[in-house]
């Protein structure tokens, strides 16, 4: 395995972590639909647009 492949595991591994917290929390459906918006947003962030405005809401302000 190259270090490339090293690397994407490690997110593999961190995905399925935060998915089996999000599970454990929440369900299932839960978890899937906060997946499914993170890669429409992923998918539809523009690469030149500047500053994309997070998604991560906390309370009164996005960070």
């Amino acid at each position: 395995m190259t270090h490339e492949n090293l690397t994407k595991d490690q997110f593999f591994e961190r995905l399925g972590a935060i998915g089996d917290e999000m599970i454990a929390a929440y369900g299932k459906d839960f978890a899937m639909g906060a997946l499914v918006l993170a890669a429409r947003f992923i998918a539809e962030r523009k690469p030149d647009s500047g500053k994309a405005e997070s998604v991560i809401y906390t309370g009164e302000t996005r960070v």
